[in-house]
């Protein structure tokens, strides 16, 4: 039987038990008023741990590891802040990976902390702005607290039955939003290489942040666009009112946008409510080499912290500051680059820190999160290089022409052994 709280009665320790490891809802789909209760209260509770893939909402800090101990594939968003001040356990994964590592238990979830939308007319709630691994955790945990907030939009795809929840914390607030980004003239010359791979009839998969915000501005006068991406912005609701998506060439999901996570603000939540033209899948869904190998013409936009000369690709970390996270990166890569008719794109702007540091780089600071086996093409606001095919020393060439003209004699001078030795 579900216990029922009002959000001000909110009482974890009666909930929890010391040396718990919780697992968190992520994005726009963070369960605010759980979390803040967690920092508020866990420190009397003990030995708590949780895992939250991203976060915006700034609730957690370095401060709250006095209150609970955080992991996360990655820092992103607010999470960063907490990286910097050595506060958070990074786990190298695939955002693919979290799901089937909470099922098998590798990633440990007594206590399952997830926000959906208030109940249907059958008793089952809406995962609402996020679905990727949520599903998993509510599956494996010992209990399962759902904040049920009657500002969640209601959206179609994975249900979460009033039976499976323990404690339902009822609340009524804005949930987290993320604001579309300040495009610079940088982001716009990237968008502009980028969108030249798309045309009409392509299926887009990209993040969110300026340069997807920027190239979706450009795709307005396509035609029959489709959509199957792990996250979608705001940017989305613009190509769906130009009349540019459509979804209706895929071969499969005709006619509906298939995503994972929906982070932006109240335009986008209020488009998403009760849409049957939108679907929220798991990772297990969205992220599956063998449902995408059924997309023709898909089209993958993924950023990165550098490339270097020969394409290895470095997402995560600079030197001993931990920026991104793999998340979906691979995955995606893999997917455009073997769809039929279909792209992988890298794209980043060619320098960091105001023009100092080049991000086409003779050798990467950090792991390489996509191996060069798997780049395809990768674009900066110099051009575009295509690598798919090309061998090591080609690979230079063109990744060269693409820096910033800066920096481009010192990269030669890096790849002149390359090219004599030819790999």
């Amino acid at each position: 039987m579900t216990v029922v709280t009002e959000a001000q009665n909110l009482d974890l320790t009666s909930i929890l038990r010391s040396g718990d490891s919780i697992v968190i809802g992520q994005a726009c789909g963070e369960p605010t008023t759980l979390l803040e209760g967690l920092v508020a209260q866990g420190r009397d509770i003990g030995g708590l741990s949780a895992f939250v893939a991203t976060s915006f909402s700034g609730t957690l800090t370095p401060e709250s590891a006095a209150s609970v101990s955080l992991s996360s594939m990655g820092a992103i968003g607010t999470l960063r802040s907490m990286s910097k001040a050595n506060a958070l356990d990074v786990i190298p994964c695939h955002v693919s990976q979290v799901a089937p590592m909470i099922t098998a238990g590798h990633l440990r979830c007594d206590v399952a902390f997830v926000q959906v939308s208030p109940s249907d007319a059958n008793g089952d709630h809406s995962f609402g702005l996020i679905s990727d691994y949520v599903r998993a955790a509510v599956d494996k945990a010992r209990v399962v607290v759902a904040e049920v907030n009657d500002q969640v939009p209601y959206t179609l795809g994975e249900l979460l039955p009033a039976s499976k929840i323990d404690h339902a914390v009822h609340v009524s607030r804005p949930p987290v939003q993320v604001s579309p980004a300040t495009i610079s003239e940088t982001d716009r010359a990237i968008a502009a290489y980028s969108a030249a791979y798309i045309d009409d009839g392509s299926v887009i998969q990209m993040g969110v942040g300026a340069v997807p915000d920027a190239m979706l501005q450009l795709l307005v006068d396509r035609t029959d666009l489709g959509v199957h991406s792990g996250m979608v912005g705001d940017g989305l609701v613009d190509l769906v009112e130009a009349g540019a998506v459509t979804n209706a060439r895929k071969r499969i999901d005709r006619g509906v946008t298939i995503t994972g996570a929906l982070i932006g603000t109240t335009r986008l939540y209020d488009f998403a409510h009760r849409n049957p033209e939108m679907r929220m899948c798991a990772t297990a869904y969205t992220h599956d080499a063998g449902v995408m190998s059924d997309l023709d013409d898909l089209v993958t936009i993924n950023s990165a912290v550098e490339v270097d000369l020969t394409g290895q690709v470095n997402a995560e970390q600079s030197g001993a500051a931990y920026l991104g996270g793999t998340g979906g990166q691979v995955d995606f890569v893999r997917a455009g680059a073997r769809s039929a008719g279909g792209r992988a794109i890298m794209a980043l702007p060619s320098t960091a820190k105001g023009g100092t540091v080049s991000r086409i780089t003779a050798q990467l600071s950090g792991p390489v999160t996509t191996a060069r086996s798997e780049v395809d093409v990768v674009v900066t606001e110099f051009g575009a290089a295509e690598l798919r095919g090309q061998n090591i020393a080609e690979r230079t060439r063109r990744l060269i022409a693409i820096a910033h003209p800066d920096f481009q004699e010192d990269l030669a001078r890096a790849a002149h052994p390359i090219q004599q030795r030819r790999f």
